[in-house]
């Protein structure tokens, strides 16, 4: 089918209400804190270029690196330990058990929930006087291993990253979405054949909701990359700045006023972000025959 100059026409102008939201709320404003990281800025004052000297300041920074690593640990753990736990819960909820849909509501139920909330449960877990962890820990008669969990510098990281890990739902709906999309009559074939559960899942399940899948480890992907709430409202990147990532420190710099090296900062998760979408694209990309 020949497209007409009036087709163009059409299609310049359903998409231009889009592309003008896109270029006033994202290009604009990514250019802009692009331009301000060159420059010493308190917000009050007039800025004053400095050239690389920001970005001089954050990379001889040991927070800046330590947040950057916690980052990093959070994006793998989001992608091979959540996206997998997911996949395993969708592809069992699949085949429709007895009370699969009542798993899939309490599964699905921490995503509803608000983010503060349940940053404050966590802490009540956690907490080292009258916490659920630490309760649980005396009543089996392992009181010496009570600690203040996210007070210890040796806790403290792994304490909220295990949190941060148990929310799977909203990857499990999205994969459920894509096992429905799926044929019977292929899972019909490999029974015939006489092809386990396991195998059917293994080659059939998984390749045909490749898509789907590269999906779920993007979003985790740029969720961890983006991780600040609970974070903040858990340890304020303590102590000692083991559980700081760097949305968390670039928020510092800007309560410091420090403009200039916040959006400084900013490019660099920018860049992160970019670096690990192109990464998980690749890896999923189909190699050409």
């Amino acid at each position: 089918m020949k497209i007409t100059k009036q087709d163009r026409i059409g299609i310049v102008l359903f998409l231009a209400p889009a592309l003008l939201l896109i270029l006033v709320f994202f290009i604009v404003p990514i250019l802009s804190v692009g331009v301000t990281s060159f420059f010493k800025w308190n917000g009050i004052t007039a800025p004053e270029f400095t050239g690389w000297q920001n970005y001089a300041k954050i990379f001889s920074d040991k927070v800046f690196w330590r947040s950057a690593r916690n980052n990093l640990i959070w994006v793998a753990g989001a992608c091979l330990v959540q996206v997998p736990l997911a996949l395993i819960m969708a592809m069992v909820l699949s085949t429709k058990p007895r009370g699969w849909k009542i798993f899939r509501t309490v599964y699905f139920l921490p995503q509803v929930i608000s983010g503060i909330a349940i940053a404050m449960l966590w802490s009540a877990v956690y907490n080292s006087e009258f916490g659920l962890l630490n309760g649980l820990l005396k009543l089996v008669g392992q009181g010496d291993s009570t600690r203040n969990w996210l007070g210890d510098p040796k806790t403290a990281f792994t304490c909220v990253l295990v949190y941060g890990l148990f929310y799977i739902g909203y990857f499990m709906v999205i994969l459920m979405a894509g096992i429905s999309d799926i044929d019977e009559s292929y899972y019909e074939a490999a029974t015939i054949d006489g092809a386990s559960r396991l195998q059917m899942e293994w080659h059939i399940t998984i390749p045909l909701i490749r898509y789907s899948i590269m999906t779920c480890v993007t979003l985790a992907a740029v969720y961890a990359l983006r991780t600040f709430e609970q974070l903040y409202l858990l340890t304020n990147g303590g102590p000692a700045n083991r559980t700081s990532v760097l949305v968390l420190y670039l928020y510092n710099q800007m309560r410091n006023n420090n403009y200039g090296g916040a959006n400084a900062s900013s490019m660099m998760l920018i860049l992160t972000g970019t670096l690990v979408i192109i990464v998980v694209r690749r890896l999923f990309a189909e190699k050409k025959r």
